[in-house]
């Protein structure tokens, strides 16, 4: 028995209907292509802001629709896996900049930004990590030394999703290095800006068609005006920021198993081994039940979870547990599923070896298993 969702309302129906027509339509059709280009159409960013896929929760006035409600996010994520589509950064500009760009940024960058936000025509990204500095932030070494009416931004940053496209960058950077954590600020870099360049599309394991950076800053001229959020106040923000990040990375993961499932079960009914379906081994039908059983566990703590995000409620440490146990099952089944095509399996023409490549990077990003295993631990402690 599969256990019924219920956070779902008609209006994420409809939705979902066109996610997916857009993601058959527009991104499915081209995953080899881009993944040989090393990212996907600009023009893509464009078609997908004129049906309404990017950035519905700005403000009406900006050509949002003002809705604040994850589960749209989550239908998002879930038919771009189904539809077999990869390389469109909409994740990160949906799921990750509306906490900065809605929630920090003043009237006045709010009318300079978000119109282009939603349309597609400012592709956005936020540049945390350092060659350094990864999971640690209090250790960025990006400084910005304050000169008058703007900023010298100084510095570099990388595995950057979105750089090769982005229009908009977030930029974590200390303003106050005698302050620790307590002297990191947000600014905003335009592309154009003098002093800023993009260095490698990086030849990343996975994620082919995703452009991923490094972004380098030689004295950019950031003006005052770009500051995002309270000053000194930059790495309070990002943690607020990542409960939904890590829930993210939960909701991904969730499918990609389902997913995998999916091709999997079709596979071994149509391959034969030894004159038989290979489904009908009793070893396919031991590994088909160990993936199908902890995609459906992972399911439910995921759509609990997401219940709760849109209540209010998810906690940061119940985001962490979200993240690091479907993360870890997630791997796992992926692995196993690969492991059921054989020789087919390591072939990239199977969409299962380009899922068991590009889903590696999940037990890492946004903080990873080891990261989130310490916060975990370090509440129950002290709850103990």
């Amino acid at each position: 028995m599969t256990v019924e969702r219920t956070i779902f309302t008609a209006e994420h129906d409809a939705f979902r209907v066109l996610a997916r027509s857009f993601f058959d339509k527009e991104c499915a059709p081209h995953a080899e292509e881009w993944e040989h280009a090393g990212q996907v159409d600009r023009e893509l960013w464009r078609k997908a802001g004129a049906v309404g896929l990017l950035g519905w929760e700005a403000p009406t006035e900006y050509g949002g629709l003002g809705i604040r409600d994850f589960r749209y996010n989550v239908v998002m994520t879930e038919e771009y896996v189904r539809s077999g589509s990869t390389g469109f950064g909409f994740a990160l500009h949906n799921d990750v900049m509306p906490p900065y760009l809605i929630d920090l940024t003043t009237g006045e960058q709010q009318r300079r930004w978000l119109p282009g936000y939603v349309s597609g025509d400012i592709v956005t990204a936020i540049a945390m990590t350092e060659p350094d500095a990864g999971s640690d932030l209090k250790n960025i070494r990006t400084t910005a030394v304050d000169a008058g009416d703007h900023w010298l931004l100084s510095g570099a940053k990388t595995y950057i999703t979105n750089g090769i496209l982005s229009d908009l960058v977030i930029v974590a950077a200390r303003t106050d290095p005698g302050a620790g954590h307590r002297g990191i600020s947000l600014l905003a870099v335009e592309r154009g800006m003098p002093g800023f360049s993009r260095g490698r599309n990086l030849d990343k394991i996975g994620l082919k068609a995703q452009d991923t950076a490094e972004l380098f800053f030689e004295q950019v001229a950031v003006p005052k005006r770009n500051l995002v959020g309270e000053l000194n106040r930059g790495f309070y923000h990002l943690m607020a920021g990542l409960t939904q990040e890590r829930l993210a990375c939960a909701v991904t993961s969730t499918v990609i198993m389902e997913r995998a499932l999916a091709l999997t079960t079709d596979f071994v009914r149509n391959r034969r081994v030894y004159g038989n379906p290979l489904s009908e081994l009793q070893n396919t039908q031991f590994r088909l039940a160990e993936v199908k059983a902890a995609a459906e566990v992972c399911r439910v703590y995921t759509d609990r979870a997401i219940a709760e995000h849109v209540e209010g409620r998810l906690t940061a440490d119940d985001a962490a547990i979200a993240k690091m146990f479907v993360t870890e099952r997630q791997w796992e089944a992926v692995d196993a599923c690969l492991q059921l095509f054989g020789g087919a399996g390591y072939m990239n023409e199977y969409e299962i070896a380009r899922l068991w490549r590009d889903t590696r990077v999940q037990r890492i990003l946004a903080g990873s298993s080891e990261v989130m295993r310490h916060i975990i631990g370090r509440k129950q402690v002290s709850e103990a």
